[in-house]
């Protein structure tokens, strides 16, 4: 069957009232998690992963996805409204959003975040469906050096691009990594880092690692940082005519087009992610603007939220090439998902399309869907989504460390296992406490014992010849492509963190 056929069967998959009943509630929790500060798809997915296991795993993914591209979506209400974002790939929204708003502009600012979303995503999901076939067929002539090579590549740009520091973000790696290694060694039978404790032989399980990471330690974090007082929002103006004038139409669907240019193949290469495509997106429709629109950047020009916004969710669809084509993650959301995919018994890869065909183009389908519903409920009930920023902050992070805990104790009904996710958390919180980002951790933590096995593999058909992993034309394309990923990266993020330090004509975007 061809690729378009196999895609009209996913179709046919997800659009079974079950499945639509799931993907709904995906993009919902998924946007009200982009809408709340503090919490991101990465939290809510590693909070949903013990609750998911009774689902069967086409289901499971589907919500998944749903919240992914729904914290997309949602991150843009935050910005513009509160000016905070409620995640990082929606700080530059917040520069040009906010101050719309402040001007009575605000709904024109979310009609055009909304709409560039949905235009960016779907065609960043066609690319998606295009690709990521031909790159899994091309990816099964791989071998085990061709893998490790793969998985080095992964590890060391996660490693240096993710967090502002590039030893910091390799540390966090190595600590990942290490985790990986704790439990039984699988060749010799011999126990690692274990302490002597029983219930570690079997390893630390990912998901207390990204439960505590990312639900427990940022739950931590941001309540150490709450602020007292009620949430100061901006009003917006109800009805369809205040959306977008002619003028915002012009001023728009150029800045869509770009954004998802360039946001898609930054998104499907391990250059930073959708952080950096924003930042680069709004680079480019600042230095495209005509001489009259230069002045209106910094004041709430609509070109610096359309553009970001479209760069912000074609990112997200080519983050999941790599993922779903070579099981590579390159954004912590990423990694959780391919955790998710691995609790089912599935693994990510070139055999992914062959072997799980049904539930690989099932998902692909479920994105499509996803994205009218992220339109419908963005637009008309923008209201819902502010109501939703009232909810008392200590009830919103108490509930998440309760259900966290809880989903932990339900995997092996183990009170150990509650003590790792609480000592899993404090880490976390104390890594974000002093700069260091937690990504790469638990991509170290779940491609670890992959990365060993590859090169096990590998360093048995070579009897042990070290040159074997660095000889394979692949694997040395792969060597000489990090050198290139890390200058392209670290160039990124230079020019970002340029931005960032640049002074702008307005109050300074809150933290989250």
């Amino acid at each position: 069957m061809d690729n378009f056929g196999q895609l009209m069967a996913g179709f046919a998959t997800a659009l079974q009232p079950e499945y639509l009943l799931y993907a709904f509630f995906g993009v919902v929790v998924g946007t009200a998690v982009g809408v709340l500060p503090g919490i991101g798809p990465a939290m809510t997915v590693a909070l949903l992963l013990p609750i998911t296991y009774t689902l069967d795993p086409t289901a499971a993914l589907i919500v998944f996805a749903g919240i992914y591209y729904g914290g997309m979506y949602g991150g843009s209400t935050t910005s513009i409204l509160l000016n905070t974002p409620g995640e990082s790939a929606s700080i530059v929204t917040a520069l040009e959003g906010n101050k719309m708003a402040k001007k009575g502009r605000g709904a024109a600012a979310l009609a055009t975040a909304a709409i560039g979303s949905f235009i960016a995503a779907s065609v960043a999901t066609v690319g998606l469906t295009l690709v990521a076939p031909i790159l899994a067929r091309w990816a099964v002539t791989l071998g085990p050096p061709d893998y490790f090579a793969l998985m080095i590549v992964a590890f060391t740009t996660v490693g240096a691009l993710m967090g502002k520091s590039v030893s910091r973000g390799m540390l966090s790696l190595g600590l990942g990594l290490f985790l990986g290694l704790v439990g039984t060694e699988v060749l010799t039978g011999q126990q690692r880092f274990t302490g002597g404790v029983p219930v570690l032989a079997d390893g630390i399980d990912v998901v207390l690692i990204a439960v505590g990471l990312f639900a427990v330690g940022e739950s931590l974090y941001v309540a150490s940082r709450l602020k007292s007082g009620p949430v100061a929002l901006i009003p917006v103006t109800k009805g369809w005519r205040n959306w977008m004038s002619k003028e915002d139409w012009a001023l728009s669907w150029r800045p869509w087009l770009r954004g998802t240019a360039i946001g898609f193949p930054i998104g499907t290469i391990p250059a930073g992610g959708a952080d950096v495509a924003t930042f680069l997106s709004y680079a480019a429709e600042k230095r495209l603007a005509k001489k009259d629109r230069k002045a209106a950047f910094g004041k709430g020009a609509i070109e610096g939220v359309a553009g970001p916004e479209s760069a912000n969710n074609a990112a997200a669809a080519g983050v999941l090439v790599p993922l779903l084509t070579l099981g590579l993650p390159t954004t912590a959301t990423a990694a959780i998902i391919l955790s998710a995919f691995q609790s089912y018994g599935i693994q990510p890869g070139p055999l992914l399309f062959q072997n799980q065909s049904a539930l690989v183009w099932a998902l692909i389908a479920s994105l499509y869907i996803g994205n009218i519903m992220l339109l419908v409920l963005n637009l008309p009930l923008v209201g819902i989504w502010v109501k939703v920023l009232q909810v008392p902050r200590p009830y919103l992070y108490s509930g998440i460390l309760l259900f966290a805990a809880l989903g932990a104790f339900a995997m092996n009904f183990n009170y150990l296992d509650v003590l790792i996710l609480l000592v899993v958390g404090l880490v976390g919180f104390l890594m974000r406490r002093f700069g260091y980002p937690v990504a790469p951790m638990v991509i170290g933590g779940i491609l670890g014992p992959m990365a060993e096995t590859q090169l096990r593999k590998a360093l048995a058909i070579s009897q042990g010849d070290l040159s074997a992993l660095v000889t394979s034309p692949f694997a040395a394309v792969a060597y000489v492509s990090l050198v290139a990923f890390l200058a392209l990266g670290l160039f990124l993020k230079h020019r970002q963190l340029r931005m960032e330090s640049e002074p702008v004509d307005a109050d300074e975007v809150s933290a989250p």
